[in-house]
Formats: structure tokens, C-alpha cells, sequence
């Protein structure tokens, strides 16, 4: 039953969980070797990209695969979608020097609220220098009669710090932005998408655009991912 542990409703609540070190040490040289290898320039995808972002083609590395499907990380993925979902898309995204600033924004769920969930595997160590994530916890649920949220508005934004091998996952509903890269320090990150099964069908009509290599089959149900422990998120 979702949210029927403390763990739970505080996710629910928030909106967004972060584990720590949820990615093995020992993983992380290759999967940034793999991150650098599959670097692409905006006009090699099938649709523009941001010129102050580096984008990578990594999806069929099958260590890129394994993050996507640690359990900790699906057990909240699981946990935030409700139903069973699946693994939609896995890209590399990293912000080049003096580039990487967004407005607040949601990425919206698709049919439902809480259909679509999002995660950001950090390959390098992160924070306000080297342009961090910033969030609005709460915000995936506005309260009924809320006014818009105004996305110049940080007042509320809280912009994470953390290490390589870091992991945070969110609903697709919650404000959140990329930061200004101050410093050009490396903060290589692994983009992750999951979606509720009912949009399989969505899904595969964009599979194209967004240069999806990877088989998108496998289904993951919640049940068999508890979110059971408390203290694996912050």
C-alpha cells in the first residue's frame, strides 16, 4: 500500500528521495570512461540539444544498465509510481562551464499525477560551484486553490550537495533546475526515466526522437522493491 510506512510518507510528502552512495564505488571510473566515450554533439541527435550541456549515448552499456536497475533506487522509484512501470530512457547530461542554469520547472507527468519518475545518478561530486540540482520540496502537490508557482521564485529552493554516487530520485511533478556551472568542474550525470506501464504505447512513439537504443520490455513491479528502511534517503 503506498505510503503505508513512515519511510514511505515522507516521500511522499517531499516528493523526492536522495541516496547516498547508492552506486558502488568500484563502478564509477568505468562508467565515466563510458560517459565521456558516448559524448555527442547537439546536431548528432535526432532533435537539438542545449549548447551548454554535454550530452552522452550511453543506454546499451551494460553498467549504465545495473545503476538503472540498483534496488534501492527502484524500491523508490516503485514506491513514488505506485503501479507497475518501467524503464523509459538513460542519457548522460553534463553542464559545460559557464552554462547549465534553468528556471524552476516541473517535467510533468504524462496522463496521471505520479506516473512518470526521474532520477539523476551523479558521477561526480556536486554542488553550488559546479551547478547542482536545485528543489522545492513539497511542490509535486500544489494544495488545492494554491496559486501558480512562480518559477523566479527561489525562495523555497533548496540546492543539493553531495559525492559521487549519489542518486536522487524525484516525481516528474516537483520544481527542480539545473544550476549555473561556475567553476567547469566535471558534474557528469546519468538523466533516468520511469514510467507507469499504461504508457508503453506513448512511449514507443517517441522512442526515435529521444535516440532510445536500449530494450524498454522489462517490467518492474513495486511490490517486489519495499521500501522498507528508513535511513538508505535523505
Amino acid at each position: 500500500m503506498p505510503g503505508s510506512t513512515p519511510c514511505a510518507r515522507q516521500l511522499h510528502q517531499d516528493g523526492f528521495a536522495l541516496l547516498r552512495h547508492a552506486i558502488p564505488a568500484a563502478w564509477l571510473t568505468g562508467l565515466r570512461n563510458t560517459f565521456d566515450t558516448g559524448v555527442k554533439p547537439s546536431s548528432e541527435w535526432p532533435v537539438p540539444r542545449g549548447i551548454d550541456w554535454r550530452h552522452s549515448l550511453l543506454d546499451t552499456d551494460p553498467t549504465v544498465q545495473a545503476v538503472c536497475r540498483l534496488p534501492p533506487l527502484l524500491s523508490v522509484v516503485g514506491e513514488l509510481i505506485g503501479e507497475r512501470f518501467f524503464l523509459s530512457q538513460v542519457e548522460g547530461r553534463e553542464p559545460l562551464a559557464g552554462g547549465g542554469h534553468q528556471q524552476l520547472h516541473r517535467d510533468l507527468s504524462a496522463q496521471r499525477p505520479g506516473d512518470t519518475a526521474v532520477a539523476l545518478a551523479y558521477l561526480d561530486d556536486y554542488g553550488p560551484e559546479n551547478g547542482a540540482t536545485r528543489i522545492v520540496p513539497g511542490s509535486h502537490r500544489p494544495a488545492l486553490g494554491e496559486p501558480p508557482f512562480d518559477s523566479t521564485d527561489e525562495s523555497r529552493s533548496v540546492q543539493l550537495t553531495g559525492n559521487a554516487g549519489d542518486i536522487l530520485i524525484f516525481d516528474a511533478d516537483l520544481i527542480h533546475a539545473g544550476s549555473l556551472n561556475a567553476t567547469g568542474d566535471r558534474r557528469r550525470t546519468l538523466l533516468i526515466t520511469y514510467f507507469s506501464e499504461t504508457l508503453y504505447a506513448s512511449h514507443l512513439e517517441t522512442v526515435v526522437l529521444r535516440n532510445i537504443r536500449m530494450d524498454t520490455s522489462e517490467r518492474f513491479d513495486p511490490a517486489e522493491f519495499a521500501l522498507r528502511n528508513a535511513g538508505q534517503f535523505i
